[in-house]
Protein backbone atom coordinates (compact mmCIF):
# COMPACT_ATOMS: atom_id res chain seq x y z
CA UNK A 1 0.00 0.00 0.00
CA UNK A 2 2.85 2.49 1.01
CA UNK A 3 4.23 1.86 -2.65
CA UNK A 4 1.24 2.61 -4.58
CA UNK A 5 0.56 5.54 -2.50
CA UNK A 6 3.96 7.19 -2.87
CA UNK A 7 3.95 6.58 -7.09
CA UNK A 8 -0.17 8.15 -6.75
CA UNK A 9 -0.24 11.73 -8.20
CA UNK A 10 -2.96 13.97 -8.59
CA UNK A 11 -3.50 13.54 -11.99
CA UNK A 12 -3.87 9.86 -11.33
CA UNK A 13 -7.37 10.71 -9.00
CA UNK A 14 -8.36 12.72 -11.66
CA UNK A 15 -7.94 10.19 -14.59
CA UNK A 16 -9.76 7.51 -12.11
CA UNK A 17 -12.44 9.72 -11.13
CA UNK A 18 -12.91 11.02 -15.17
CA UNK A 19 -13.40 6.95 -15.78
CA UNK A 20 -15.84 6.49 -12.46
CA UNK A 21 -17.76 9.39 -13.51
CA UNK A 22 -17.95 8.23 -17.43
CA UNK A 23 -19.29 4.71 -16.53
CA UNK A 24 -21.86 6.00 -14.12
CA UNK A 25 -23.34 8.74 -16.57
CA UNK A 26 -23.19 5.31 -19.01
CA UNK A 27 -25.15 3.67 -16.25
CA UNK A 28 -27.82 5.93 -15.41
CA UNK A 29 -28.41 7.14 -18.44
CA UNK A 30 -29.23 3.51 -19.58
CA UNK A 31 -31.15 2.28 -16.35
CA UNK A 32 -32.81 5.46 -15.34
CA UNK A 33 -33.40 7.60 -18.00
CA UNK A 34 -33.65 4.79 -20.56
CA UNK A 35 -31.86 5.98 -23.14
CA UNK A 36 -30.22 3.74 -25.89
CA UNK A 37 -26.86 2.12 -25.11
CA UNK A 38 -25.98 3.95 -27.97
CA UNK A 39 -26.22 7.55 -27.40
CA UNK A 40 -25.37 7.04 -23.64
CA UNK A 41 -22.04 5.45 -24.46
CA UNK A 42 -21.04 8.64 -26.51
CA UNK A 43 -22.80 10.76 -24.06
CA UNK A 44 -20.55 8.71 -21.49
CA UNK A 45 -17.33 8.97 -23.53
CA UNK A 46 -17.79 12.45 -23.75
CA UNK A 47 -17.78 13.48 -19.69
CA UNK A 48 -15.01 10.82 -19.49
CA UNK A 49 -12.53 13.00 -21.87
CA UNK A 50 -13.69 16.31 -20.91
CA UNK A 51 -13.14 15.65 -17.07
CA UNK A 52 -9.83 13.81 -17.84
CA UNK A 53 -8.81 17.03 -19.33
CA UNK A 54 -8.81 16.30 -22.89
CA UNK A 55 -8.97 18.58 -25.66
CA UNK A 56 -11.94 18.78 -27.79
CA UNK A 57 -10.63 18.03 -30.99
CA UNK A 58 -8.19 15.11 -29.28
CA UNK A 59 -11.48 13.93 -27.71
CA UNK A 60 -13.85 13.75 -30.76
CA UNK A 61 -10.63 12.15 -32.95
CA UNK A 62 -10.10 9.30 -30.38
CA UNK A 63 -13.67 8.87 -30.14
CA UNK A 64 -14.22 8.25 -33.83
CA UNK A 65 -11.17 6.18 -34.19
CA UNK A 66 -11.93 3.77 -32.08
CA UNK A 67 -15.47 3.62 -33.60
CA UNK A 68 -13.67 3.23 -37.14
CA UNK A 69 -11.79 0.87 -35.95
CA UNK A 70 -13.78 -1.57 -33.96
CA UNK A 71 -16.54 -1.22 -36.67
CA UNK A 72 -13.49 -2.17 -39.04
CA UNK A 73 -12.58 -5.29 -37.26
CA UNK A 74 -15.76 -6.55 -35.78
CA UNK A 75 -18.31 -5.62 -37.82
CA UNK A 76 -17.90 -7.50 -40.98
CA UNK A 77 -18.04 -10.53 -38.77
CA UNK A 78 -21.06 -9.91 -37.10
CA UNK A 79 -22.73 -9.24 -40.42
CA UNK A 80 -21.60 -12.48 -41.54
CA UNK A 81 -22.51 -14.20 -38.69
CA UNK A 82 -26.17 -13.15 -38.54
CA UNK A 83 -26.53 -13.93 -42.47
CA UNK A 84 -25.43 -17.46 -41.57
CA UNK A 85 -27.70 -17.71 -38.84
CA UNK A 86 -30.37 -16.47 -41.12
CA UNK A 87 -30.08 -18.82 -43.61
CA UNK A 88 -29.80 -21.86 -40.89
CA UNK A 89 -33.46 -20.22 -39.83
CA UNK A 90 -35.32 -19.60 -43.01
CA UNK A 91 -33.93 -23.22 -44.64
CA UNK A 92 -35.11 -25.27 -41.50
CA UNK A 93 -32.00 -25.87 -41.41
CA UNK A 94 -31.94 -25.58 -37.19
CA UNK A 95 -35.34 -27.52 -37.18
CA UNK A 96 -33.18 -30.22 -38.76
CA UNK A 97 -30.90 -29.76 -36.39
CA UNK A 98 -33.55 -30.09 -33.30
CA UNK A 99 -35.94 -32.52 -34.97
CA UNK A 100 -32.59 -35.13 -35.63
CA UNK A 101 -31.12 -34.67 -31.84
CA UNK A 102 -34.19 -34.69 -30.17
CA UNK A 103 -35.92 -37.84 -32.03
CA UNK A 104 -32.79 -39.86 -30.88
CA UNK A 105 -33.17 -38.73 -27.21
CA UNK A 106 -35.81 -39.90 -24.57
CA UNK A 107 -35.94 -39.61 -21.15
CA UNK A 108 -33.46 -38.50 -18.53
CA UNK A 109 -31.01 -37.91 -22.01
CA UNK A 110 -33.27 -34.93 -23.07
CA UNK A 111 -31.79 -32.28 -21.01
CA UNK A 112 -28.57 -33.32 -22.40
CA UNK A 113 -30.18 -33.13 -26.54
CA UNK A 114 -31.62 -29.65 -25.54
CA UNK A 115 -28.10 -28.25 -24.09
CA UNK A 116 -26.80 -30.03 -27.55
CA UNK A 117 -29.20 -28.36 -29.82
CA UNK A 118 -28.80 -25.10 -28.46
CA UNK A 119 -25.06 -25.17 -28.27
CA UNK A 120 -25.16 -26.38 -32.36
CA UNK A 121 -27.45 -23.73 -33.00
CA UNK A 122 -25.77 -21.35 -30.91
CA UNK A 123 -22.91 -20.91 -32.80
CA UNK A 124 -24.01 -19.05 -35.38
CA UNK A 125 -27.07 -17.56 -33.93
CA UNK A 126 -27.33 -14.16 -31.36
CA UNK A 127 -28.53 -15.10 -28.44
CA UNK A 128 -32.58 -13.22 -29.14
CA UNK A 129 -32.64 -15.43 -32.46
CA UNK A 130 -31.92 -18.58 -30.92
CA UNK A 131 -33.64 -18.19 -28.08
CA UNK A 132 -36.85 -17.09 -30.05
CA UNK A 133 -36.53 -20.34 -32.13
CA UNK A 134 -36.15 -22.88 -29.50
CA UNK A 135 -38.68 -21.87 -27.25
CA UNK A 136 -41.51 -23.30 -28.93
CA UNK A 137 -39.52 -26.57 -29.39
CA UNK A 138 -38.81 -26.63 -25.61
CA UNK A 139 -42.71 -26.07 -25.25
CA UNK A 140 -43.22 -28.70 -27.24
CA UNK A 141 -41.09 -31.40 -25.96
CA UNK A 142 -41.79 -30.43 -22.10
CA UNK A 143 -46.00 -30.87 -23.52
CA UNK A 144 -45.43 -34.24 -25.60
CA UNK A 145 -43.03 -35.62 -23.04
CA UNK A 146 -44.53 -34.62 -19.64
CA UNK A 147 -41.15 -33.68 -18.11
CA UNK A 148 -40.57 -30.57 -16.43
CA UNK A 149 -40.43 -27.53 -18.48
CA UNK A 150 -37.64 -26.01 -16.44
CA UNK A 151 -36.01 -29.37 -16.79
CA UNK A 152 -35.84 -28.94 -20.37
CA UNK A 153 -35.72 -25.32 -20.34
CA UNK A 154 -32.30 -24.54 -18.34
CA UNK A 155 -30.28 -26.45 -20.32
CA UNK A 156 -31.84 -24.91 -24.05
CA UNK A 157 -31.45 -21.43 -21.93
CA UNK A 158 -27.63 -22.44 -21.16
CA UNK A 159 -26.18 -23.76 -23.98
CA UNK A 160 -27.24 -20.63 -25.99
CA UNK A 161 -26.34 -18.24 -23.18
CA UNK A 162 -22.30 -19.58 -22.89
CA UNK A 163 -22.30 -19.33 -26.46
CA UNK A 164 -23.20 -15.94 -26.64
CA UNK A 165 -21.03 -14.89 -24.04
CA UNK A 166 -17.78 -16.83 -24.75
CA UNK A 167 -17.17 -17.83 -28.74
CA UNK A 168 -17.02 -15.79 -31.88
CA UNK A 169 -18.63 -14.36 -33.89
CA UNK A 170 -21.00 -13.12 -31.45
CA UNK A 171 -20.69 -9.93 -30.65
CA UNK A 172 -19.55 -9.53 -26.89
CA UNK A 173 -16.02 -11.70 -27.60
CA UNK A 174 -15.97 -10.53 -30.91
CA UNK A 175 -15.53 -7.08 -28.99
CA UNK A 176 -13.23 -8.59 -26.27
CA UNK A 177 -10.91 -10.11 -28.65
CA UNK A 178 -10.71 -7.10 -30.32
CA UNK A 179 -10.12 -4.79 -27.33
CA UNK A 180 -7.27 -6.87 -25.92
CA UNK A 181 -5.67 -8.10 -29.02
CA UNK A 182 -6.31 -11.52 -28.76
CA UNK A 183 -5.55 -13.93 -31.39
CA UNK A 184 -9.58 -15.36 -32.40
CA UNK A 185 -8.70 -18.71 -33.58
CA UNK A 186 -7.30 -19.38 -29.78
CA UNK A 187 -10.06 -17.06 -27.99
CA UNK A 188 -12.38 -19.60 -30.13
CA UNK A 189 -10.37 -22.90 -29.08
CA UNK A 190 -10.58 -21.87 -25.36
CA UNK A 191 -13.58 -20.40 -25.55
CA UNK A 192 -15.11 -23.87 -26.73
CA UNK A 193 -13.12 -25.79 -24.10
CA UNK A 194 -14.71 -23.66 -21.25
CA UNK A 195 -18.04 -23.47 -23.07
CA UNK A 196 -18.35 -27.65 -22.62
CA UNK A 197 -17.93 -27.49 -18.94
CA UNK A 198 -19.74 -24.49 -18.16
CA UNK A 199 -23.17 -25.67 -20.54
CA UNK A 200 -22.78 -29.29 -18.25
CA UNK A 201 -23.05 -27.53 -15.26
CA UNK A 202 -25.26 -24.51 -15.92
CA UNK A 203 -27.55 -26.42 -17.92
CA UNK A 204 -28.56 -30.02 -17.32
CA UNK A 205 -27.18 -29.94 -13.80
CA UNK A 206 -28.56 -27.06 -12.75
CA UNK A 207 -31.69 -27.93 -14.15
CA UNK A 208 -32.60 -30.68 -11.90
CA UNK A 209 -31.98 -28.39 -9.10
CA UNK A 210 -34.34 -25.34 -11.22
CA UNK A 211 -37.02 -27.46 -11.99
CA UNK A 212 -37.55 -28.71 -8.23
CA UNK A 213 -37.39 -25.34 -7.16
CA UNK A 214 -39.99 -23.82 -10.04
CA UNK A 215 -42.84 -25.33 -11.40
CA UNK A 216 -44.14 -23.93 -13.83
CA UNK A 217 -46.62 -24.83 -16.94
CA UNK A 218 -45.61 -23.73 -20.68
CA UNK A 219 -48.15 -20.83 -21.67
CA UNK A 220 -50.76 -22.68 -23.56
CA UNK A 221 -51.17 -20.00 -26.41
CA UNK A 222 -47.22 -20.46 -27.30
CA UNK A 223 -46.71 -24.14 -27.57
CA UNK A 224 -46.82 -24.86 -31.17
CA UNK A 225 -48.65 -27.92 -32.75
CA UNK A 226 -45.90 -28.79 -34.63
CA UNK A 227 -42.66 -27.73 -35.23
CA UNK A 228 -43.13 -25.86 -38.28
CA UNK A 229 -40.76 -27.67 -40.31
CA UNK A 230 -41.19 -26.85 -44.12
CA UNK A 231 -41.48 -29.81 -46.77
CA UNK A 232 -38.09 -29.61 -48.77
CA UNK A 233 -34.93 -28.96 -45.76
CA UNK A 234 -31.53 -29.43 -45.80
CA UNK A 235 -29.93 -32.76 -45.08
CA UNK A 236 -28.68 -33.17 -41.00
CA UNK A 237 -25.17 -33.64 -42.21
CA UNK A 238 -24.76 -31.01 -44.79
CA UNK A 239 -26.06 -28.30 -42.17
CA UNK A 240 -23.82 -29.47 -39.22
CA UNK A 241 -21.07 -28.92 -41.79
CA UNK A 242 -21.87 -25.72 -43.08
CA UNK A 243 -22.55 -24.76 -38.74
CA UNK A 244 -18.56 -25.92 -38.00
CA UNK A 245 -17.04 -25.04 -40.86
CA UNK A 246 -15.85 -21.58 -39.87
CA UNK A 247 -15.12 -22.80 -36.40
CA UNK A 248 -13.12 -26.08 -38.37
CA UNK A 249 -11.26 -23.45 -40.34
CA UNK A 250 -10.37 -20.99 -37.74
CA UNK A 251 -9.23 -23.30 -34.83
CA UNK A 252 -7.16 -24.69 -37.82
CA UNK A 253 -5.15 -21.41 -38.09
CA UNK A 254 -4.78 -21.19 -34.31
CA UNK A 255 -3.36 -25.05 -34.34
CA UNK A 256 -0.75 -24.58 -37.78
CA UNK A 257 0.48 -21.44 -36.20
CA UNK A 258 1.63 -23.38 -33.07
CA UNK A 259 2.75 -26.28 -34.55
CA UNK A 260 4.10 -25.18 -38.32
CA UNK A 261 6.67 -22.95 -39.29
CA UNK A 262 5.88 -19.24 -40.41
CA UNK A 263 7.89 -20.26 -44.14
CA UNK A 264 5.22 -23.99 -44.62
CA UNK A 265 2.94 -23.88 -47.03
CA UNK A 266 0.00 -25.23 -45.30
CA UNK A 267 0.33 -23.21 -42.20
CA UNK A 268 0.08 -20.06 -45.21
CA UNK A 269 -2.55 -21.84 -46.98
CA UNK A 270 -4.23 -22.37 -42.99
CA UNK A 271 -3.43 -18.59 -42.03
CA UNK A 272 -5.53 -18.02 -44.97
CA UNK A 273 -8.46 -19.78 -44.97
CA UNK A 274 -9.01 -19.50 -41.09
CA UNK A 275 -8.91 -16.07 -41.23
CA UNK A 276 -12.08 -15.02 -39.30
CA UNK A 277 -13.55 -12.76 -42.33
CA UNK A 278 -12.82 -15.80 -45.04
CA UNK A 279 -14.10 -18.57 -42.90
CA UNK A 280 -17.53 -16.90 -42.08
CA UNK A 281 -17.37 -15.63 -45.59
CA UNK A 282 -16.54 -19.78 -46.85
CA UNK A 283 -19.55 -20.70 -44.27
CA UNK A 284 -22.27 -18.39 -45.92
CA UNK A 285 -21.29 -19.32 -48.78
CA UNK A 286 -21.81 -22.90 -48.63
CA UNK A 287 -24.84 -22.65 -46.68
CA UNK A 288 -26.47 -20.91 -49.65
CA UNK A 289 -25.62 -23.89 -51.05
CA UNK A 290 -26.48 -26.20 -48.68
CA UNK A 291 -28.91 -24.82 -47.03
CA UNK A 292 -30.80 -22.70 -49.35
CA UNK A 293 -30.40 -23.97 -52.50
CA UNK A 294 -31.44 -27.70 -50.65
CA UNK A 295 -34.69 -25.95 -49.26
CA UNK A 296 -35.64 -24.89 -52.89
CA UNK A 297 -34.53 -21.33 -52.40
CA UNK A 298 -34.72 -19.59 -55.95
CA UNK A 299 -32.61 -16.67 -56.02
CA UNK A 300 -33.93 -13.95 -54.87
CA UNK A 301 -35.44 -15.97 -52.09
CA UNK A 302 -31.78 -16.41 -50.84
CA UNK A 303 -31.09 -12.86 -52.11
CA UNK A 304 -33.99 -11.68 -49.64
CA UNK A 305 -32.81 -14.11 -46.71
CA UNK A 306 -28.84 -13.21 -46.20
CA UNK A 307 -30.32 -9.53 -46.97
CA UNK A 308 -33.33 -9.55 -43.74
CA UNK A 309 -30.17 -10.46 -42.23
CA UNK A 310 -28.87 -7.32 -41.41
CA UNK A 311 -31.44 -4.33 -40.27
CA UNK A 312 -31.91 -6.28 -37.14
CA UNK A 313 -27.88 -6.52 -35.91
CA UNK A 314 -27.56 -2.51 -36.83
CA UNK A 315 -28.18 -1.60 -33.19
CA UNK A 316 -26.22 -4.26 -32.24
CA UNK A 317 -23.27 -2.65 -34.75
CA UNK A 318 -24.11 0.87 -33.25
CA UNK A 319 -23.38 -0.62 -29.60
CA UNK A 320 -20.36 -2.09 -30.40
CA UNK A 321 -18.77 0.86 -32.27
CA UNK A 322 -19.55 3.37 -29.54
CA UNK A 323 -17.90 0.74 -27.46
CA UNK A 324 -14.82 0.94 -29.13
CA UNK A 325 -15.04 4.41 -28.72
CA UNK A 326 -15.27 4.67 -25.17
CA UNK A 327 -12.34 2.01 -25.11
CA UNK A 328 -10.22 4.12 -26.95
CA UNK A 329 -11.09 7.63 -24.65
CA UNK A 330 -10.08 5.76 -21.66
CA UNK A 331 -7.06 4.52 -23.15
CA UNK A 332 -5.87 7.98 -24.80
CA UNK A 333 -6.91 9.73 -22.06
CA UNK A 334 -4.60 7.95 -20.11
CA UNK A 335 -6.96 6.15 -17.72
CA UNK A 336 -5.52 2.67 -18.86
CA UNK A 337 -2.24 3.03 -18.03
CA UNK A 338 -3.22 4.18 -14.79
CA UNK A 339 -4.69 0.67 -14.37
CA UNK A 340 -2.23 -0.80 -15.36
CA UNK A 341 0.30 0.54 -12.92
CA UNK A 342 -1.98 -0.09 -10.13
CA UNK A 343 -2.65 -3.33 -10.90
CA UNK A 344 1.12 -4.40 -11.31
CA UNK A 345 1.92 -2.96 -8.27
CA UNK A 346 -0.40 -4.97 -6.67
CA UNK A 347 0.10 -8.03 -8.73
CA UNK A 348 -3.79 -8.61 -9.40
CA UNK A 349 -4.28 -10.87 -12.07
CA UNK A 350 -5.49 -9.59 -15.14
CA UNK A 351 -7.91 -12.77 -15.89
CA UNK A 352 -9.84 -11.85 -12.69
CA UNK A 353 -9.89 -8.04 -12.62
CA UNK A 354 -11.46 -8.46 -16.12
CA UNK A 355 -14.29 -10.63 -14.52
CA UNK A 356 -14.94 -8.37 -11.83
CA UNK A 357 -14.95 -4.86 -14.14
CA UNK A 358 -17.44 -6.72 -15.79
CA UNK A 359 -19.46 -8.20 -13.00
CA UNK A 360 -20.26 -4.48 -12.31
CA UNK A 361 -20.94 -3.29 -15.66
CA UNK A 362 -23.10 -5.80 -16.00
CA UNK A 363 -25.44 -5.49 -12.74
CA UNK A 364 -25.49 -1.87 -13.32
CA UNK A 365 -26.46 -1.66 -17.18
CA UNK A 366 -28.06 -5.21 -17.72
CA UNK A 367 -25.91 -5.01 -21.08
CA UNK A 368 -23.71 -8.22 -21.39
CA UNK A 369 -22.27 -6.36 -24.61
CA UNK A 370 -22.08 -2.84 -22.94
CA UNK A 371 -20.46 -5.07 -19.78
CA UNK A 372 -17.90 -6.58 -22.01
CA UNK A 373 -16.54 -3.87 -24.60
CA UNK A 374 -16.52 -1.76 -21.21
CA UNK A 375 -14.56 -4.08 -18.92
CA UNK A 376 -12.33 -4.96 -22.14
CA UNK A 377 -11.52 -1.63 -22.88
CA UNK A 378 -10.71 -0.79 -18.96
CA UNK A 379 -8.03 -3.92 -18.90
CA UNK A 380 -6.40 -3.87 -21.90
CA UNK A 381 -3.34 -2.09 -21.59
CA UNK A 382 -2.92 -4.90 -19.06
CA UNK A 383 -3.04 -7.59 -21.66
CA UNK A 384 0.10 -5.98 -23.84
CA UNK A 385 2.73 -8.35 -24.08
CA UNK A 386 1.18 -11.41 -22.65
CA UNK A 387 1.27 -14.65 -24.87
CA UNK A 388 -1.60 -15.04 -26.97
CA UNK A 389 -3.47 -17.92 -24.94
CA UNK A 390 -3.13 -15.37 -21.34
CA UNK A 391 -4.71 -12.78 -23.78
CA UNK A 392 -7.36 -14.88 -24.95
CA UNK A 393 -8.29 -16.27 -21.24
CA UNK A 394 -8.54 -12.73 -20.21
CA UNK A 395 -10.97 -11.63 -23.39
CA UNK A 396 -12.86 -15.13 -21.67
CA UNK A 397 -12.79 -13.70 -18.44
CA UNK A 398 -14.22 -10.65 -19.37
CA UNK A 399 -17.24 -12.52 -21.65
CA UNK A 400 -17.77 -14.73 -18.57
CA UNK A 401 -18.45 -11.73 -16.19
CA UNK A 402 -20.77 -10.51 -18.67
CA UNK A 403 -23.16 -12.69 -17.89
CA UNK A 404 -23.41 -12.64 -14.44
CA UNK A 405 -27.19 -12.74 -12.43
CA UNK A 406 -28.98 -11.52 -14.70
CA UNK A 407 -31.93 -9.01 -13.24
CA UNK A 408 -34.98 -6.44 -14.53
CA UNK A 409 -32.34 -4.09 -16.18
CA UNK A 410 -31.73 -7.07 -18.79
CA UNK A 411 -34.20 -7.50 -21.84
CA UNK A 412 -33.08 -11.18 -21.74
CA UNK A 413 -34.73 -11.27 -18.02
CA UNK A 414 -38.22 -10.24 -19.37
CA UNK A 415 -37.99 -11.98 -22.65
CA UNK A 416 -37.68 -15.79 -20.69
CA UNK A 417 -40.12 -14.64 -18.12
CA UNK A 418 -42.73 -13.97 -20.82
CA UNK A 419 -41.81 -16.89 -23.09
CA UNK A 420 -41.79 -19.78 -19.88
CA UNK A 421 -44.53 -17.80 -18.39
CA UNK A 422 -42.60 -17.33 -15.09
CA UNK A 423 -43.61 -15.20 -11.94
CA UNK A 424 -40.49 -12.02 -11.27
CA UNK A 425 -39.32 -14.66 -8.55
CA UNK A 426 -39.22 -17.79 -10.56
CA UNK A 427 -37.40 -15.99 -13.38
CA UNK A 428 -34.88 -15.10 -10.60
CA UNK A 429 -34.59 -18.23 -9.10
CA UNK A 430 -34.15 -20.28 -12.56
CA UNK A 431 -32.75 -17.87 -15.27
CA UNK A 432 -31.01 -15.32 -13.15
CA UNK A 433 -29.07 -17.76 -10.78
CA UNK A 434 -28.30 -20.02 -14.25
CA UNK A 435 -26.69 -17.25 -15.74
CA UNK A 436 -24.72 -16.55 -12.71
CA UNK A 437 -23.59 -20.26 -12.51
CA UNK A 438 -22.54 -20.09 -15.83
CA UNK A 439 -20.76 -16.94 -15.38
CA UNK A 440 -18.82 -18.55 -11.99
CA UNK A 441 -18.13 -21.69 -13.69
CA UNK A 442 -16.62 -20.27 -16.43
CA UNK A 443 -14.26 -18.50 -14.47
CA UNK A 444 -13.76 -21.44 -12.05
CA UNK A 445 -12.23 -23.04 -15.46
CA UNK A 446 -10.32 -20.11 -16.70
CA UNK A 447 -8.13 -19.83 -13.98
CA UNK A 448 -6.25 -23.74 -13.89
CA UNK A 449 -6.25 -22.76 -17.54
CA UNK A 450 -3.91 -20.09 -16.97
CA UNK A 451 -1.51 -21.76 -15.17
CA UNK A 452 -1.38 -24.73 -18.38
CA UNK A 453 -0.62 -22.33 -21.32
Amino acid sequence: MTTLAAGWTGTDTRLIGAALIGIALIVVLITQVKLHPFLALILGSGALGLIAGMPVDKLIKSFSGGVGTTVAGVGVLIALGAMLGKLLADSGGADRIVDTIIGRASGAMLPWAMALVAVLIGLPMFFEIGLVMLIPVVLLVAKRTGQPLMLLGIPALAGLSVLHGLVPPHPGPLAAVDAVKADLGITLGLGLLVAVPTVVVAGPLFGRLASRWVSAEAPGHLVPESTGASERRPGFAATLATVLLPVVLMMGKALSDILLDAANPVRRALDFVGDPLVALLAAVLLGMVTLGRAAGFTRDRLRDSVSAALPPIAGILLIVGAGGGFKQTLVDAGVGDVITGLAKDADFSPILLGWLVAVAIRLATGSATVATISAAGIIAPLVEGLPPAQAALVALAVGAGSLFFSHVNDAGFWLVKEYFGLSVGQTIRTWSLMETVISVTALAVIMPLSLVF
